[in-house]
């Protein structure tokens, strides 16, 4: 009897091509390592970059979903905000100094 193929939910898919695109590591090694064809990793982080492009065109369905995406979304902004006022102080008293 032949072998029952591997399924991988969704979440997993993202992860791994996270994995190659936030560490830039190359697909056959993370492949390697999480034990998936370097080529069905590789179709993996096409779709993701490509869903990373696309902005969302609509509202998530689930308002909770939704809105625990945004406070997130909100909590990085505002941690990004912070410090570029704290690098453009910093650039801005070095100037001054010389």
């Amino acid at each position: 009897m032949g072998s029952r193929r591997k399924t991988y939910t969704a979440a997993y898919r993202r992860e791994a091509a996270r994995l190659v695109i936030d560490t830039d590591r190359p697909i056959a090694h993370v492949a390697a390592e999480i034990g998936v064809g370097s080529q069905l990793l590789g179709r993996w982080v096409a779709v993701e970059r490509a869903r990373m492009d696309d902005p969302p065109t609509a509202v998530d369905a689930d308002p909770q979903a939704e809105l625990a995406r945004l406070r997130v979304e909100v909590a990085e902004l505002r941690r990004d905000r912070e410090f570029l006022k704290k690098a453009a102080a910093f650039f801005a008293s070095e100037n001054q100094t010389q």
